[in-house]
């Protein structure tokens, strides 16, 4: 059984911070009989609710389908919505934990969406779902209206990204399927392959109106009732079980009459969830949850002033709604946000403490402390560099390497393929990258004896190279002899006669070869500054 909850104050489908940072839902029984409900004011007032857990909610996600049908049919459903990435939550676990959230009493409160960050905002606090909405993607992508103008693929790119990001349940907006029944099966597959646990479609002509605006026009009742068969048995063909919210416009386009026959038609036709969008009373939201009773509704609520009422959780539970979608919250309040932001800069104040987020806060969001925490379990104490194929230094600006991770097992030695392939076998195993130049860069005559360098090849150099910015791409040391071999990625070595340069350097030291000396100060093609140092 799961944990027990008395709560002396609420409102329906209220989401709490549960113990060990798992959000928590209450479902309140729209009777209650040991509860007691305190007046809801507003759909966004808070309602204080205090409770008592038997049993610590950690080890809980998702009480199994079992214990969900056994529980109390108007009693408290209780849900620990996942906070974590949305690694191994598949687009089919996502349908069966929608299903579910379907079966259970009680209305579900779904936030529309418009990209990765803001779903994930939506799971953090504690939202068992939501939406992702077409107005609010057309928005954010496009700074476009609601009209058409997004396609079926910038859909599902951003549908993609979104439901990576999470791991709760997400419908997506189909809008009329982007085309004919033809169109509708490739959109739901889209859906699928996409990771929607659900996905909306609606009987508007294309290109579509916005919901709640003038223009609007739907397809006739044989085409409409197309559209949702064309979906199932896209359905069917993907082996899938995506939930298919089945939208009707007809009540601005036609009459209130009009769009009952369609929910009623869509039903018929296998749709999971009926919606007529822009209805204009309480007595119509009514009505349509007369229709098809055992089919969940939809209701939605429109933000800033819409021609449907808004209603609180509790009494569109008691009209008899499922889930209730809120397409403009989080869009809204990111527009006011920003605007607000702006006027402050423009004003050369930045944002107040009170509306900007500290950088640690932000971080915390975005799941830095998760991914170095990931990150650590994946460390290494040093890594290899193959300075003969130019592994280990991109030449961008921001690619430093530095001693601490430049560990190279260094061996001068002539170059031929049977040696070649002996030291690639033995590099698989130890894990390391032996430096290999393409021919002996110093062999010793008799005229070493005289030459002020001929000491040189013993010896230790320091490699540093500087950007004309400042910025210190490398700074490494290597043997003497293996300078050649840094042509390859520091391409400012192409071309020089190192050897020729090292030995007019030494002979300017007239054999004062000291540590820390200077022995070569370039600036190559690219403008970067190249010194050698001997160690």
């Amino acid at each position: 059984m799961p944990p027990a909850a008395l709560c002396s104050s609420s409102i329906s489908n209220a989401y709490i911070a549960g113990f060990h940072n798992h959000p928590i839902s209450f479902s309140l029984p729209s009777k209650p009989d040991a509860c007691r409900i305190s007046k809801f004011s507003g759909l966004h007032e808070a309602a204080q609710l205090s409770c008592t857990i038997n049993n610590r909610l950690s080890k809980y996600r998702t009480w199994d389908a079992k214990a969900t049908k056994t529980a109390p049919k108007r009693g408290f459903a209780v849900t620990a919505a996942a906070t974590g990435p949305s690694d191994g939550f598949t687009q089919d676990s996502a349908v069966k934990v929608m299903r579910r959230i379907l079966e259970t009493p009680g209305v579900h409160q779904g936030p529309a969406c418009f990209d990765a960050l803001s779903a994930k905002l939506v799971q953090k606090a504690g939202f068992q779902f939501c939406f992702v909405s077409g107005f609010s993607v057309s928005a954010t992508q496009l700074a476009f209206p609601d009209v058409g103008l997004i396609s079926y693929g910038e859909m599902i790119d951003q549908g993609s990204q979104i439901t990576a990001a999470v791991s709760i349940p997400v419908i997506g907006d189909g809008d009329t399927g982007y085309g004919n029944a033809l169109n509708v099966k490739r959109t739901v597959k889209g859906y699928i392959r996409a990771g929607f646990a659900g996905i909306l479609l609606e009987d508007q002509v294309s290109p579509k109106a916005c919901g709640h605006t003038k223009g609007r026009k739907v397809v006739s009742r044989e085409e409409a009732v197309m559209r949702i068969k064309a979906a199932v048995d896209a359905r069917k063909e993907s082996s899938s079980d995506i939930v298919i919210v089945a939208r009707t416009d007809a009540r601005q386009a036609v009459s209130l009459e009009e769009s009952l026959w369609r929910i009623q038609a869509f039903a018929d036709a296998g749709a999971d969830v009926l919606f007529i969008d822009a209805l204009n009373s309480k007595e119509e939201m009514k009505a349509l949850c007369n229709i098809a009773p055992q089919v969940p509704k939809m209701a939605n609520m429109l933000e800033g002033g819409g021609k449907t009422p808004i209603l609180s959780p509790i009494e569109l539970e008691e009209i008899g709604f499922r889930i209730v979608s809120y397409p403009l919250s989080l869009l809204g309040v990111s527009i006011r946000a920003m605007q607000d932001a702006l006027s402050s800069l423009k004003s050369g104040r930045i944002p107040p403490p009170a509306t900007l987020p500290s950088f640690e806060e932000i971080k915390e969001v975005l799941g830095f402390n998760e991914y170095y925490e990931e990150e650590q379990l994946y460390s290494i104490s040093g890594q290899s560099v193959n300075l003969n194929n130019g592994a280990g230094m991109n030449e961008k600006r921001g690619s430093r390497i530095d001693e601490s991770t430049f560990t190279l097992p260094f061996s001068l030695e002539t170059n031929n393929a049977e040696q070649t392939n002996e030291r690639e076998q033995n590099n698989s195993k130890k894990g390391e990258v032996e430096v290999v130049t393409p021919y002996v860069l110093h062999e010793s005559t008799s005229e070493d004896a005289r030459n002020p360098f001929s000491g040189i090849w013993s010896r230790s150099l320091r490699v540093k190279v500087t950007a004309s910015d400042g910025f210190e791409k490398l700074d490494v040391r290597i043997p003497a002899g293996f300078l050649e071999g840094l042509t390859n990625i520091v391409p400012g070595f192409a071309g020089l006669n190192l050897q020729s340069m090292l030995d007019e350097a030494a002979g300017s030291q007239k054999g004062n070869l000291e540590k820390g000396k200077k022995l070569i100060d370039i600036n190559d093609r690219i403008g970067d500054r190249i010194e050698v140092f001997l160690e």
